[in-house]
């Protein structure tokens, strides 16, 4: 590193500067970003250093202002890890260490372990697991064995498969291949201020979550992901634990933070989960236009990406794409329509007028 020019960029707080050093003030024992806006140390003061790892092996600590581990992370680091899921999307079989992956990304695992969740919005071992999941539904629609299936999705072992993998699949692979064959699906449906949602679950938990325009219509989409599941109303021994979810996506709607978590099963490329983690950091009643969030990401040409993210997005309220509009204050697209979104961000504005 040429010490005068990462002084000069500091002095300048020039953000294009970010993740190319890092610099370390021994006298408050932190350090930075170059684009920090704390006020300026003495020269003398002032350390350089490469990567985070660096300035924490001497003893500093990452600052508290301007965060240089947490959500913003450099270019450079964004570029390691999206060439990282690159990888791990093309080698899903394989054995994947944090030590393993870390080394390919040239990070330390600790970097990588919270970089990679910043980038993502998931941490490595989630991101691998997602993407055996994906391979192992493609198998299965693939019609092919079971056995071949859960081997070129790269699981140990077929137990581990129904263990783990059922869990999100809603029932056993071999009764996800066979479109819900031998299982009873119970389904309930709920009106709520943005229409109809209904949600369906076998034995093994959730398989289904969507809003939509009517009853006969989720249920028509419920019956066509699950073309030879037994669908059956919810009965009175599943309606506590139906209603708890009901409430917890009722408080979403009124624009209040739920009183459980809820879980998300995202799959997407680096980009759109990266767009998928900025948005759900917007805090509630808040709005953010597509140019705000390309430049938050670090990508502030991408704005037309950005928005392809928000529109593939297949949680709604979860992942809060209704909080991003148009650069003219125009509502701009939404998937589930733009009453729904209007509906949603005077909801949420009211509720944090009120708190």
């Amino acid at each position: 590193m040429d010490q005068e020019l990462c002084w000069k960029a500091v002095q300048e707080r020039d953000a294009s500067q970010d993740g190319d050093f890092y610099y370390g003030v021994l006298t408050t024992g932190v350090y930075c970003r170059p684009s920090c806006s704390s006020r300026r140390p003495l020269r003398k003061n002032v350390r350089f250093y490469a990567t985070p790892a660096a300035a924490e092996a001497d003893g500093l600590r990452a600052c508290k202002r301007c965060r240089p581990l947490e959500n913003r992370a450099d270019r450079r680091t964004v570029a390691r890890i999206e060439k990282l899921c690159r990888h791990i999307e093309a080698h899903a079989q394989d054995a994947h260490t944090l030590e393993t992956l870390a080394r390919l990304a040239h990070l330390s695992p600790f970097h990588l372990q919270r970089q990679f969740k910043a980038v993502t919005g998931v941490s490595p071992k989630q991101y691998v697991d997602a993407c055996r999941l994906r391979v192992l539904r493609r198998g299965l629609r693939g019609g092919g064995s079971v056995t071949r299936a859960i081997h070129d999705a790269g699981f140990g072992s077929a137990s581990r498969v129904y263990e783990r993998a059922a869990t999100r699949l809603g029932m056993t692979p071999k009764q996800y291949r066979a479109g819900g064959a031998g299982v009873t699906i119970s389904w309930a449906a709920s009106r709520t201020p943005l229409g109809p949602l209904m949600m369906g679950a076998s034995d093994r938990g959730l398989c289904f979550v969507q809003f939509g325009d009517s009853e006969d219509a989720l249920l028509a989409q419920l019956r066509g992901e699950y073309p030879h599941a037994l669908l059956e109303p919810m009965g009175e021994g599943q309606r506590e634990a139906f209603g708890a979810w009901m409430r917890a996506l009722a408080s979403h709607i009124e624009g209040r933070p739920p009183s459980r978590q809820l879980p998300l099963d995202l799959r997407g490329t680096a980009f759109q989960m990266k767009v998928w983690a900025y948005l759900q950091q917007i805090p509630s009643g808040e709005l953010r236009s597509y140019a705000e969030v390309a430049e938050a990401i670090g990508a502030p040409r991408a704005v037309r990406a950005v928005a392809s993210a928000c529109a593939a997005n297949r949680v709604a309220l979860l992942v809060p794409c209704h909080r991003v509009i148009r650069g003219d204050g125009g509502l701009g697209g939404y998937k589930w329509g733009l009453d729904r979104k209007r509906s949603l961000i005077d909801r949420e504005r009211a509720a944090r007028a009120s708190d």
